[in-house]
């Protein structure tokens, strides 16, 4: 949300708080200021607290502890001082921490007894103070095994003392920073290789002595830091040669001896080596050498002679000034003038163009963008405080980065065309900073909606970029819409100015109204085209169950009996699709030629009055690729029937159980899989309010004519944002063998449920089982045989044979870690579907799974096909007896 002007956040908190909302992003305002009121703790819903890039000062209040739904707090990048507030620690559900960037002073506090502290925050994963005044003792307290702590940044600050020992309690950590702490002393912990997943590790600019750490079996570390401290080697470790993954090495004026060895310079993935000012000598051998080594700077040593091998000479950087080796050949060597010799440095990272003739001349506010369309396009800068690699002229990490984004932002249903990144470089910091561009598809300027939801995507995350560029941050700019200065004038009324142009960081655009809210204002298209679909509007009361109450919404047509009947030929035999507890599925064609799917509900179906309600409801809201849409309904002369778009290759069940005729190889079903997950994550994370389904299953999704995934039957569906809480206290619902255990103990619903269910549905799309019969569980039995010694995790008798060859499952043991990931017993171990979706997505790209441009169900029959069946509302209850259970749904009293 942008403010025009400064407003008193007070005020905006007494006006949020009649509202039902579950988040709040004011990002990027560099007007809006002031200090946080401590009515900030009566938003007891809020969710997300994300105030980046404004001009808060004074101190975090106290009372931001009292928000115990919390899962975002991003306060980074203002103003703020004083101390870090112990109450912080009470925040159990907080995911994501970050106060970077500001003025805080005092220390890290950690609970006593009688306050709580941030060692009590074992949930949480990113911890990121660094760019702060921050100063004190790290308490060891602070570091306990049951952390699930990945990013750890204390760099720029204050600290003193020495590094705790209990740092090696942290087994899950990929990204450690200590860097420019000047008063840091001791030694290095020994315990530090604990620390096997650790990718960046900085210690930089500080004051540590002792003997260099050892590194031996971080098989896991790219990035390593430790320049500028008094660390000593008598000889060069042994570690330096056997980190696999390793792309720098920064060990700048320390006091390193020996010799530089020669598989030092081989290491497949090295990019730079900077080992200048420490105590290396005799001789220097770079006759073999990695093509991505870019840089070596062995300045201000000892060495003596250089060997260069018989074969290609080493042409890329190499610096030897201060050396004498340098001393003996007079300086007349290139490699010992101060800047080494090279090649002709590239110039910065820019996205290249598409032009393919003379471009064309773009109007003074629109920029050219890679496709060579003129348009306006959404400008911010990305910060990446711990990327995993220091060459910046590889244009293959940023093209990843582009294409990433890019395929992020249409997975969600974003116009975008293209993505363009510029001028990367590693700021003082040490972040890595770099221009971003943003350009719309099929017209010339975004909408305000539009900005929003990019800005919320990158604000709250929702966007993993590739691993190795690190955790990130973004700052959007002002963006110039063409009905601004029409909302400026109109701001100057009596109405509070909450929204007069731009939404960065994702909060919703509330223009010209008094007190729209973020989340129920998010991400909401024009209802303008499903306005023309409508025949007719009359409000609705869900919570009626009374037959006699007609509901009609936007976005769904309303049908008479007689035109269904008429259409589906009188619901003639030809035209039954499928069948189930429900009633049956008939095809039906209207007269505008398109293709439909009726579920038509008889006497005495497990679908009742609330249910079918409920589903139109919901599909009125969504649309998305990935989800069936919903054309109409009928609720005449007594009848209850759903209209939805003809989905022609049946459930993803009759696939890969044989009964559709459809054969899904691997490739194809991890592009089935991958759509499913795509569905999901916009019900979760975009649709307004966000939806849980609550019977994610293989029969209910379905396959389009080029087998793309559209997820379906929403008849127990919840809406999160009913009460706007990130969990609900309902009754449980769901599909025995899918249903979520901890929801069915606690009957606390979250968006995790949905995730537990489809971590089920993966293991039934690799096993062809359904996920309980006859007393097994093919989550228990898929955890009880996974060997990760073995190749293919030793599940080759639980697999589906008709995947085929093992040596053709590429990615298969990360899928099953996926898999395994979702159906944990707890739900704050499992990932979220935008999680879910990446990680998918790269094991598609593994198996060189990415869909065939003219792909369909055609191409996959198999000689045994038939015309598939559609059971659009799920199974039949007897289908899947659940060990002797009456149904598929249970609902507990």
């Amino acid at each position: 949300m942008h403010i025009n002007g400064i407003l008193e956040f007070d005020k905006v908190c007494k006006l949020l708080k009649s509202f039902r909302f579950c988040c709040r992003d004011l990002s990027y305002n560099k007007k809006l200021g002031g200090t946080l009121p401590t009515t900030i703790g009566t938003l007891s819903k809020l969710q997300n607290l994300i105030l980046v890039g404004c001009s808060f000062t004074g101190e975090i209040p106290q009372e931001i502890g009292l928000l115990s739904n919390l899962i975002f707090l991003s306060l980074n990048s203002n103003k703020f001082t004083g101390s870090i507030p112990p109450s912080l620690g009470s925040l159990s559900k907080l995911y994501w921490f970050d106060l970077a960037d500001n003025q805080l002073t005092g220390g890290l506090p950690i609970s006593n007894g009688t306050s709580p502290g941030l060692d009590n925050l074992t949930n949480t994963k990113h911890f990121h103070f660094g760019i702060n005044q921050l100063s004190g003792s790290i308490p060891g307290q602070i570091f306990k095994s049951d952390m699930k702590l990945i990013h750890l940044l204390l760099d720029n600050n204050k600290f003193s003392g020495s590094i705790p020992s209990t740092l090696g309690l942290l087994k899950t950590l990929e990204v450690l920073r200590f860097d420019n702490n000047v008063q840091l002393t001791g030694p290095v912990p020994t315990n530090l290789n604990n620390l096997t997943s650790l990718a960046e590790f900085h210690l930089a600019n500080s004051n540590l002595t002792g003997p260099l750490p050892d590194l031996t079996g971080m098989n896991s570390l790219s990035f390593v830091d430790m320049s500028n401290n008094s660390l000593s080697a008598s000889d060069v470790p042994t570690w330096f040669t056997t980190l696999p993954s390793l792309t720098s090495l920064y060990l700048e004026n320390l006091r390193i001896g020996g010799e530089v060895p020669q598989g030092l310079f081989g290491l497949s993935s090295i990019q730079t080596l900077r080992l200048r000012g420490n105590h290396l000598n005799g001789t220097l051998n770079v006759a073999d050498f990695s093509s991505q080594l870019q840089l070596v700077d062995l300045r201000d040593n000892a060495i003596t002679a250089v060997t260069i091998g018989a074969g290609t000479p080493y042409k890329k950087t190499l610096m030897l000034a201060g050396n004498p080796f340098c001393n003996q050949v007079n300086n007349d060597d290139a490699r010992c003038k101060a800047t080494g010799q090279s090649n002709p440095a590239l110039p910065p990272y820019k996205t290249a163009s598409n032009c393919a003739a003379l471009p064309p001349t773009c109007l003074s506010n629109q920029l050219l963008s890679p496709n060579c369309i003129c348009s306006v396009p959404y400008r911010g800068t990305l910060f990446f405080r711990s990327p995993g690699f220091s060459d910046l002229g590889n244009s293959s990490y940023f093209i990843l980065l582009e294409q990433t984004m890019k395929a992020k932002f249409l997975s969600l249903s974003l116009p975008v065309d293209s993505i363009a990144i510029h001028d990367p470089f590693v700021d003082t910091t040490n972040n890595l900073e770099m221009s971003l561009e943003v350009y719309p598809s099929g017209k010339v300027q975004f909408g305000e909606q539009d900005i929003s939801d990019i800005g919320f995507i990158l604000s709250n995350q929702t966007y993993k970029p590739p691993r190795t560029f690190g955790p990130y941050y973004f700052i959007g700019q002002h963006y110039p819409f063409a009905n601004e200065l029409l909302q400026t004038s109109k701001s100057k009324t009596n109405h509070i100015p909450l929204i007069v142009g731009v939404s960065v960081g994702g909060a919703a655009v509330v223009a010209a109204l008094l007190a729209f809210t973020v989340c129920i204002t998010r991400r909401k298209r024009s209802p303008k085209q499903t306005e023309e679909r409508s025949q007719s509007y009359v409000s609705w009361d869900i919570k009626s169950t009374s037959t006699s109450t007609v509901p009609q919404v936007r976005g769904a047509r309303m049908f008479s009996f007689d035109e269904l009947k008429k259409i589906t030929n009188n619901f003639s035999e030809a035209n039954d699709i499928g069948n189930g507890g429900y009633g049956k599925v008939y095809r039906g064609t209207l007269p505008t030629g398109q293709l439909v799917a009726v579920k038509r509900s008889q006497q005495g179906s497990l679908q009742g009055n609330l249910e079918f309600r409920t589903e139109i409801e919901l599909l009125s809201r969504v649309h998305h690729k990935n989800v069936v849409s919903l054309v109409g309904f009928c609720f005449d002369q007594g009848e209850q029937m759903l209209v939805y778009e003809y989905v022609p290759n049946g459930t993803l069940k009759e696939s890969i159980t044989g009964k559709s005729g459809v054969r899904l190889d691997w490739k194809r079903r991890l592009r089935v899989v991958v759509g499913a997950a795509k569905g999901i994550a916009y019900l979760h994370e975009l649709a307004d309010p966000p939806i849980i389904h609550r019977d994610i299953k293989s029969s209910n999704v379905l396959l389009d004519e080029r087998l793309n995934a559209k997820v379906s039957d929403f008849g127990l569906s919840k809406l999160l944002g009913e009460d706007g809480r990130a969990q609900i206290t309902t009754q449980v619902k769901g599909t025995m063998g899918y249903l979520d255990p901890e929801y069915y103990m606690t009957q606390q619903l979250t968006d995790k449920s949905d995730v537990y269910s489809f971590g089920v549905l993966l293991l039934e799309v690799i096993t062809a089982r359904k996920p309980l019969e006859r007393g097994r569980y093919v989550v228990r039995e898929v955890k009880e045989a996974v060997d990760r010694r073995k190749d293919m995790y030793g599940l080759h008798e639980l697999l589906d044979p008709s995947l085929g060859a093992s040596s053709a499952l590429a990615g298969l043991e990360q899928y099953v870690d996926l898999a395994l990931r979702c159906v944990e017993e707890s739900g704050v171990d499992r990932p979220s579907m935008g999680e879910a979706v990446a990680e998918i997505e790269r094991i598609v790209k593994m198996a060189g799974a990415g869909a065939p441009a003219a792909e369909s169900a055609s191409d996959s029959m198999s000689y045994a096909s038939r015309t598939p069946r559609h059971p659009y509302g799920g199974d039949s209850p007897s289908e899947y007896s659940g060990g002797g259970l009456p149904s598929t749904r249970v609902e507990p009293k």
